[in-house]
Protein backbone atom coordinates (compact mmCIF):
# COMPACT_ATOMS: atom_id res chain seq x y z
CA UNK A 1 0.00 0.00 0.00
CA UNK A 2 1.65 3.21 -0.74
CA UNK A 3 1.89 6.26 1.45
CA UNK A 4 -0.73 8.68 1.62
CA UNK A 5 0.16 12.66 2.16
CA UNK A 6 -2.46 15.70 3.14
CA UNK A 7 -3.02 17.99 0.37
CA UNK A 8 -5.54 20.53 1.82
CA UNK A 9 -8.73 20.01 4.19
CA UNK A 10 -12.39 20.48 3.04
CA UNK A 11 -13.62 23.32 4.73
CA UNK A 12 -17.05 23.74 2.99
CA UNK A 13 -19.43 23.46 0.11
CA UNK A 14 -19.28 26.29 -2.44
CA UNK A 15 -22.17 26.88 -4.37
CA UNK A 16 -25.13 24.55 -4.42
CA UNK A 17 -23.90 22.03 -6.99
CA UNK A 18 -21.39 20.03 -4.99
CA UNK A 19 -17.86 22.09 -5.20
CA UNK A 20 -15.96 22.32 -2.42
CA UNK A 21 -13.87 24.44 -0.50
CA UNK A 22 -10.55 23.71 -0.01
CA UNK A 23 -8.14 25.00 2.12
CA UNK A 24 -3.94 24.23 1.11
CA UNK A 25 -0.68 25.68 2.07
CA UNK A 26 0.08 28.88 -0.24
CA UNK A 27 2.62 28.29 -2.89
CA UNK A 28 1.04 24.69 -4.09
CA UNK A 29 -1.13 26.13 -6.55
CA UNK A 30 0.41 23.87 -9.45
CA UNK A 31 -0.33 20.74 -7.52
CA UNK A 32 -3.45 20.97 -6.63
CA UNK A 33 -4.43 22.54 -9.91
CA UNK A 34 -3.12 19.16 -11.57
CA UNK A 35 -4.93 16.69 -8.95
CA UNK A 36 -6.64 13.94 -11.00
CA UNK A 37 -7.81 11.32 -8.02
CA UNK A 38 -7.57 12.05 -4.61
CA UNK A 39 -8.59 10.02 -1.07
CA UNK A 40 -10.48 11.32 1.89
CA UNK A 41 -10.91 9.08 5.04
CA UNK A 42 -14.45 8.63 5.69
CA UNK A 43 -15.70 6.41 9.39
CA UNK A 44 -12.26 4.76 8.78
CA UNK A 45 -12.37 4.09 5.33
CA UNK A 46 -10.53 5.26 2.47
CA UNK A 47 -12.80 6.42 -0.63
CA UNK A 48 -11.45 7.45 -3.65
CA UNK A 49 -12.72 10.89 -5.37
CA UNK A 50 -12.18 11.98 -9.20
CA UNK A 51 -11.20 15.79 -9.58
CA UNK A 52 -13.17 17.12 -12.11
CA UNK A 53 -12.04 20.61 -12.13
CA UNK A 54 -10.45 22.84 -10.04
CA UNK A 55 -9.98 27.05 -9.42
CA UNK A 56 -8.87 29.16 -7.06
CA UNK A 57 -10.79 31.74 -5.29
CA UNK A 58 -8.89 34.17 -2.56
CA UNK A 59 -7.03 31.97 -0.49
CA UNK A 60 -8.82 28.76 -1.28
CA UNK A 61 -9.32 26.27 -4.19
CA UNK A 62 -12.79 25.65 -5.06
CA UNK A 63 -13.03 21.77 -6.53
CA UNK A 64 -15.25 20.04 -7.87
CA UNK A 65 -15.19 15.82 -7.25
CA UNK A 66 -17.18 13.77 -9.76
CA UNK A 67 -18.67 11.15 -6.86
CA UNK A 68 -20.18 14.51 -5.71
CA UNK A 69 -23.12 16.62 -6.73
CA UNK A 70 -24.98 18.73 -3.92
CA UNK A 71 -24.45 20.38 -0.47
CA UNK A 72 -26.03 17.06 0.81
CA UNK A 73 -22.74 15.05 -0.29
CA UNK A 74 -20.20 17.72 0.74
CA UNK A 75 -21.64 18.19 4.08
CA UNK A 76 -20.50 14.04 5.68
CA UNK A 77 -16.90 15.19 4.37
CA UNK A 78 -16.96 18.72 5.75
CA UNK A 79 -13.95 19.47 8.00
CA UNK A 80 -11.95 16.15 7.10
CA UNK A 81 -8.73 15.87 4.84
CA UNK A 82 -8.09 15.43 1.04
CA UNK A 83 -4.93 13.00 0.42
CA UNK A 84 -2.97 12.13 -2.46
CA UNK A 85 -0.34 9.05 -3.07
CA UNK A 86 2.97 10.53 -2.15
CA UNK A 87 4.61 8.83 -5.17
CA UNK A 88 2.55 11.01 -6.94
CA UNK A 89 3.79 14.04 -5.64
CA UNK A 90 7.05 13.79 -5.89
CA UNK A 91 6.79 12.83 -9.16
CA UNK A 92 5.94 16.10 -10.18
CA UNK A 93 8.68 17.94 -7.86
CA UNK A 94 11.46 19.80 -9.06
CA UNK A 95 14.61 18.70 -7.86
CA UNK A 96 14.76 21.59 -5.49
CA UNK A 97 11.45 20.82 -3.75
CA UNK A 98 10.77 18.31 -1.16
CA UNK A 99 8.29 16.80 1.23
CA UNK A 100 8.18 17.99 4.56
CA UNK A 101 8.04 14.20 5.83
CA UNK A 102 11.43 13.86 4.16
CA UNK A 103 13.19 16.57 5.61
CA UNK A 104 12.39 15.92 9.40
CA UNK A 105 14.99 13.73 10.57
CA UNK A 106 18.13 14.82 8.18
CA UNK A 107 21.55 15.70 9.92
CA UNK A 108 22.18 19.03 9.86
CA UNK A 109 26.21 19.72 8.71
CA UNK A 110 27.73 23.12 7.98
CA UNK A 111 29.79 23.55 4.86
CA UNK A 112 32.74 21.87 7.04
CA UNK A 113 31.39 18.63 7.69
CA UNK A 114 30.52 19.68 10.75
CA UNK A 115 27.24 18.27 12.99
CA UNK A 116 24.90 21.32 13.53
CA UNK A 117 21.75 19.48 14.62
CA UNK A 118 18.84 17.67 13.26
CA UNK A 119 16.04 18.88 11.38
CA UNK A 120 13.03 18.66 13.47
CA UNK A 121 10.12 20.84 11.51
CA UNK A 122 9.82 22.80 8.40
CA UNK A 123 7.56 26.63 9.05
CA UNK A 124 6.68 29.20 6.51
CA UNK A 125 6.97 32.71 6.50
CA UNK A 126 6.17 35.12 3.79
CA UNK A 127 9.68 35.45 2.05
CA UNK A 128 10.75 31.24 2.30
CA UNK A 129 10.03 28.11 4.18
CA UNK A 130 11.94 27.95 7.11
CA UNK A 131 14.03 24.71 8.30
CA UNK A 132 14.02 24.22 12.67
CA UNK A 133 17.29 22.53 13.47
CA UNK A 134 17.46 21.55 16.96
CA UNK A 135 21.43 21.31 18.09
CA UNK A 136 22.68 18.85 20.56
CA UNK A 137 22.15 20.92 23.30
CA UNK A 138 18.45 20.76 22.21
CA UNK A 139 17.81 24.93 21.33
CA UNK A 140 16.34 25.16 18.35
CA UNK A 141 17.19 27.45 15.11
CA UNK A 142 15.08 28.50 12.17
CA UNK A 143 16.84 28.88 8.47
CA UNK A 144 15.60 30.26 5.86
CA UNK A 145 15.15 27.21 3.50
CA UNK A 146 17.26 29.17 0.28
CA UNK A 147 19.45 28.21 -1.95
CA UNK A 148 22.35 30.99 -1.05
CA UNK A 149 21.92 29.24 2.62
CA UNK A 150 21.16 25.31 2.55
CA UNK A 151 23.10 24.40 -0.89
CA UNK A 152 22.51 20.50 -0.48
CA UNK A 153 19.66 18.47 0.34
CA UNK A 154 20.98 14.72 0.30
CA UNK A 155 17.71 12.78 1.18
CA UNK A 156 19.40 9.55 0.30
CA UNK A 157 22.00 10.30 2.88
CA UNK A 158 20.21 11.58 5.13
CA UNK A 159 21.96 15.34 5.06
CA UNK A 160 21.35 19.06 5.01
CA UNK A 161 24.63 21.24 4.27
CA UNK A 162 23.58 24.35 5.46
CA UNK A 163 26.07 27.51 4.94
CA UNK A 164 26.15 29.42 8.75
CA UNK A 165 26.27 32.89 8.95
CA UNK A 166 26.84 35.10 11.79
CA UNK A 167 23.87 35.29 13.85
CA UNK A 168 21.79 32.28 12.24
CA UNK A 169 22.24 29.69 15.52
CA UNK A 170 21.42 32.57 17.98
Amino acid sequence: MSKLVSVGKILNFHGIKGEIKMGYTSGNESLIKNLSTVFIFQNNEKKPFTVESVRFHKNFAIVKFKEISSINDVMPIKGLFVHVEEADIKSGLDDDEFLINDLIGLVVKDTEGNNIGIVNDVGENRASSLLSVKKPDGTVFMVPFVKELVPEVDIQNGVVIVKMIDGLDG
